[in-house]
């Protein structure tokens, strides 16, 4: 990440904090390992608006990888590092990436991707030693020894960088999602930034805790903002919830950015376990990624106080949403009002649908962007006159003005003409003790066109069978109308969410849709 001048102002000072081994890099190592980096980036041939990649698991290393990119005119973009090599291919040869950076842990799967990669020239290893040297192949090098050859000053011609990052590929092909990069200094961030910093009340010396994947987008944001911010950053090489909670107290947390699930997680835990740390520091908590059951937010602002921030907005920046504790408790199941950008909720036909009632929503777009290399794709998330654009959302907005989602509109289940969104379903479902994670979405039926399907996967130690599908059944037609309610429970352990809190309900979905015409995109 760019830290501008903190390097300077507070060079021993910990830019960031590795959880697991409490390794901390200072402003000024962080300085000149991103200039480094940035030279032998430049060395490799990499010019203004050229493109690189990272394949790795939240490390040491990881942030000067953005950091470089950003002083150096460049996109790059971070993958999810639990890919498949065909997956990872994809992405690096969509992304046009002329560079790889990946880590000795995910070496097999880059180095098969690769096979599959032409353009990419050099693959730098982080912690790659041996193994790299065991390749004999020029094309890979390891990352601390490559680097180390470059000077550790700014490079002469610096451009402020972007991340151009890949919606999740929940719903078809991973797209990329590029941004107009203008002639900026790396000192002035894009606009959305701005915006961003005053929506997570981001600010000098802050202490941030990030418990997600450093490829996804929110993460990825708040941590670079911190960093711009002269704060310290905690990285958890993987989400723990006794951890996390252990990690707050430790290093006195001031921020951090969470997804639903993570809250689960902690709630679940023992009461003793949950009520043994002490989370006084704690000044600010966001949460997006994913809809928020009611009871587990509630539960979560009884624990934590009024702390509790929400928004919403995707990764393409269309708009964004948001509300404070007060504001939810006020609206609950709210994303919030609108603060960026301009909302329509409209049905198929392009028309506004009346107050409270659930259509597809359509911003006014904020920040422009396109769909890297994908003009078909880019042209489908717009309106005919070009003015809005939409990633498929489904909700409504309240009286007062406040949006509540109710599902993607590629998950709407449509069963004998009535339509059902699954996601107060699957809301309703994770708050059952007997429940760690749960999907619902329509499967083929014969007479209806689709049934509700659940998909659970249980608590540890919990029996997967009839009687628990029975009780889970029963469960929700004590809360929900019979037609959202599921007519069968099927067990998986674990149910394929991403790291970033996105249930990969897609592929779930498909195997019931085997040998069916499949409507549903």
């Amino acid at each position: 990440m760019y830290a501008g001048n903190h390097w300077a102002q507070h060079p021993d000072r910990p830019a960031f904090i590795m959880a697991s081994t409490g390794e901390a890099v200072s402003y000024a190592e962080h300085e000149r390992r991103t200039n480094r980096l940035a030279h032998l980036l430049r060395a490799e041939g990499l010019q203004r608006l050229d493109h690189y990649a990272i394949f790795m698991e939240n490390n040491n290393r990881y942030l000067e990888c953005n950091g470089a990119g950003e002083r150096s005119g460049l996109y790059y973009t971070c993958i999810n590092s639990y890919l498949t090599a065909e997956e990872l291919a994809y992405i690096v040869n969509n992304s046009e990436a002329k560079l790889l950076v990946t880590s000795v842990a995910k070496l097999p799967v880059a180095q098969a991707a690769l096979a599959m990669c032409p353009r990419v020239t050099r693959c730098l290893v982080v912690d790659g030693g041996d193994a790299v040297r065991a390749l004999d192949d020029p094309r890979y090098l390891d990352f601390a020894e490559a680097v180390a050859k470059f000077p550790d000053t700014p490079i002469a011609d610096e451009w402020l960088g972007t991340p151009m990052l890949y919606s999740s590929g929940t719903t078809g092909r991973p797209k990329g999602i590029l941004r107009p990069l203008p002639e900026n200094p790396p000192s002035q961030p894009l606009p959305l930034f701005h915006f961003l910093n005053q929506l997570w009340q981001c600010r000098e010396g802050m202490r941030y805790l990030s418990p997600a994947p450093l490829y996804h987008s929110a993460p990825q944001a708040n941590v670079a903002l911190t960093i711009r911010n002269g704060g310290t950053v905690v990285i958890m090489e993987h989400f723990d919830p006794e951890q996390y909670l252990a990690l707050v107290e430790q290093y006195q947390i001031t921020h951090t950015q969470l997804v639903p699930t993570m809250f689960s997680r902690m709630l679940k835990l023992p009461e003793d376990v949950r009520r043994r740390h002490d989370l006084s520091s704690l000044q600010i908590a966001v949460h997006a990624a994913a809809p928020c059951p009611v009871p587990v937010k509630q539960q979560m602002i009884d624990w934590w106080g009024p702390i509790i921030h929400e928004y919403y907005g995707a990764t393409e920046g269309l708009g964004f949403t948001a509300c404070n504790s007060a504001e939810w408790l006020a609206h609950p199941g709210t994303v919030g009002r609108v603060l960026l950008g301009e909302l329509q909720v409209l049905d198929d036909q392009m028309q506004p649908v009346p107050q409270g009632q659930s259509g597809e929503l359509w911003f006014k777009t904020a920040t422009p962007f396109v769909y890297f290399n994908d003009p078909e794709r880019t042209q489908a998330t717009r309106s005919k006159d070009g003015t809005m654009s939409t990633v498929g959302d489904v909700g409504y907005l309240d009286a007062d003005g406040f949006l509540h989602l109710t599902d993607r509109a590629t998950f709407m289940i449509i069963s004998g003409g009535v339509n059902i969104y699954p996601q107060e379903c699957e809301n309703l479902l994770v708050t059952h003790p007997e429940v760690a994670d749960a999907a619902v979405f329509g499967v083929p039926n014969e007479d209806l066109g689709e049934e509700v399907k659940a998909v659970v996967q249980p608590m540890p130690g919990v029996r997967p069978d009839e009687a628990l599908a029975q009780r889970l059944i029963a469960f929700c037609r004590e809360h929900l109308a019979p037609m959202k309610c599921p007519k069968s429970v099927d067990f998986m352990d674990p149910l394929p969410r991403l790291p970033t809190g996105k249930l990969y309900k897609k592929p779930l979905r498909d195997r019931y849709w085997q040998g069916h015409a499949n409507r549903l995109i």
